[in-house]
């Protein structure tokens, strides 16, 4: 390595400068060997309660066990994992404490999932789209987003496997943007479809990469969308700015006793087992939509839903309904005038589905 190589800039210096001031909110202290009177709780349980710590009490905030089992799972130091409720909640709260209202920007490569645009108007930051590259299978565009992030951006969002269009961003492409953003802005890399790709997460680069920042969520994979519980791993900087705007109670105590429960060894074997399903079906399902007289083509996606292109997509979203299935309509997005996004199901679904679509022309 260069020894008169720049240190890289701390990616606190990019965050607001009043949230780095910010005096935390000083909730009850958690010491469990001790009886509550200091939190201003009943001490009574609620007929009913089954939890193992009781919903008349506050639960842990930042549960010690659930962000060591998180780590683990992802395999990334407990300093450098914050939970929240989905991954909608870390999506907010960062674009929070980096961006100044009416002074900031973030940007997001379209057709991509709402909600980075959404939580950036209500911070009131600019929203800069940065399509992705249909003719290179929505590719992302990265000297695109390297000459727009010189106008006041903070955050890039990108989603991989993307959310609609089911493809994985190159991890050089993604990589290679988190140094050239250093000092600039957050690369944010929404990873809720990683499991369904096979693919190694870039949680594992978050150390010697301070301006990457992975999202997770166990609302898809495991089964726990109910649940609400996310994750944001990023250098131990960062989470310490961030447990700063989280309320202090984010995750309830029936979240916290599932999570811990589904994230047994057992139960992450079933899930394997789940994600391998739903990989041999959506292939299976792939073939069979494109075999459909009114499809004109299923993109290729490494995620847990197919994005198909119809010749009439609203008479195939009619007869999907007729068959008592929703699929979703993104023709509204950018580039998908024709196109919904089908989440793989169960097989008789997909089935159901297929034959469905085959009762006339589409």
């Amino acid at each position: 390595m260069n020894a008169h190589l720049e240190p890289t800039p701390s990616p606190l210096a990019l965050a607001r400068s009043e949230i780095l001031d910010l005096k935390p909110y000083e909730h009850a202290s958690w010491e469990p060997a001790l009886e509550r009177l200091h939190a201003n709780e009943l001490p009574w349980r609620l007929a009913g309660d089954a939890t193992a710590a009781g919903l008349n009490r506050y639960p842990e905030p930042q549960p010690r066990a659930l962000v060591e089992r998180l780590a683990s799972l992802y395999g990334v130091s407990p300093a450098e994992v914050l939970i929240g409720r989905g991954s909608d909640e870390a999506i907010d709260l960062v674009t929070r404490a980096f961006c100044r209202a009416g002074e900031d920007s973030v940007i997001v490569c379209p057709p991509t999932f709402g909600m980075y645009a959404v939580a950036a108007r209500i911070q009131g930051a600019e929203v800069v789209r940065v399509p992705l590259d249909a003719e290179r299978g929505f590719a992302l565009d990265e000297r695109a987003i390297l000459e727009q992030s010189a106008r006041g951006v903070k955050l890039v969002y990108v989603c991989s496997p993307n959310n609609p269009t089911g493809n994985l961003a190159s991890e050089p492409v993604l990589l290679h943007l988190a140094e050239a953003l250093a000092g600039r802005a957050l690369l944010v890399v929404d990873e809720a479809y990683l499991e369904f790709s096979g693919a190694p997460s870039l949680a594992r680069h978050v150390a010697t990469h301070p301006h990457l920042v992975v999202v997770r969520t166990l609302s898809k994979a495991h089964g726990l969308a109910g649940a609400r519980c996310g994750v944001l791993i990023a250098v131990p900087e960062i989470v310490a700015l961030l447990r700063k705007i989280i309320p202090p109670y984010a995750l309830t105590q029936p979240t916290i006793e599932t999570v811990l429960a589904a994230l047994e060894p057992g139960r992450l074997e079933e899930a394997r087992g789940r994600v391998a399903l739903i990989r041999a079906e959506r292939e299976r399902l792939r073939d069979a939509l494109s075999g459909c007289a009114g499809v004109v083509r299923v993109l290729p996606s490494v995620a847990n839903f197919l994005l198909v292109e119809f010749r009439d997509a609203s008479a195939a979203f009619a007869r999907a309904r007729a068959v008592g299935l929703l699929v979703r309509d993104v023709r509204s997005q950018p580039g998908l005038g024709r196109h919904l996004r089908i989440t793989v199901g169960t097989p008789e679904q997909n089935a159901r589905l297929v034959a469905g679509l085959a009762r006339g022309p589409a």
